[in-house]
């Protein structure tokens, strides 16, 4: 086991439970938010189990999972909205949690963490498919074009999945609000696929080809 891949993902893994629990737990102004429970127990534990399958089994993926240091100025722009976009959303379902703004009721929530997890698996069958798949925008060396699977549906079937998963983060957090925050998540996708088909274009082989073949980008029938 690569030591210092361990010690780098267990750090990036637990600042993000922080993080995330600092944005949720003191706008509610108590510990007693169970949605931001139910959140972060959806969201964490099953990171830490892929997280573990892919240090024995693929410790490279793992390392280009970690890696987030955009070169395109583009995809720069647009990890600095989503950025502002989740601390907007995280804060104000532990508003609305404190003060009762909206209540959704129980069993949406429930259906919402259904959502959520359907779109966990997806993003796992797409790690499964792609070993080529990392956070930044890139042509890797010895990268060729991926088309079967998923990818023979959408171009972009990671980006299918995080839709899935973020558009869902506000109502597992009963926050109607915040899933309204969440739905500029569209735009900002967009925007960041269009930029990365322009890169795999110009430097990809056969990506342009690629393209022609498979229609639709994030959602089918749709775009």
């Amino acid at each position: 086991m690569d030591g210092k891949l361990f010690r780098q993902a267990i750090v990036k893994f637990l600042s993000g439970v922080v993080l995330l629990g600092l944005l949720l737990f003191l706008p509610a102004g108590t510990f007693r938010f169970r949605n931001a429970w139910i959140l972060m127990g959806i969201l964490f534990l099953p990171m830490a189990a892929a997280g573990i399958v892919m240090m024995l089994r693929s410790p490279e993926l793992l390392r280009k999972r970690l890696n987030m240091q955009e070169t395109e100025q583009e995809q720069k722009t647009v990890i600095a909205l989503s950025g502002a976009m989740f601390a907007a959303a995280f804060v104000t379902a532990g508003l609305n949690f404190r003060f009762g703004w909206f209540v959704l009721p129980d069993a949406a929530v429930y259906i919402a963490a259904g959502f959520f997890l359907a779109g966990y698996l997806l993003f796992a069958e797409v790690l499964r498919e792609n070993a080529y798949l990392s956070r930044t925008v890139e042509v890797q060396q010895e990268q060729k074009v991926i088309d079967t699977g998923l990818y023979g549906i959408v171009r972009h079937p990671m980006y299918s999945a995080t839709l899935l998963l973020f558009l869902s983060m506000g109502l597992v957090l009963g926050s109607p609000v915040s899933f309204v925050i969440l739905l500029l998540y569209i735009p900002i996708i967009v925007r960041r696929i269009r930029n990365e088909e322009t890169v795999l274009t110009e430097g990809l082989e056969g990506y342009a080809a690629y393209c022609q073949k498979v229609r639709y980008r994030l959602i089918p029938l749709i775009w």
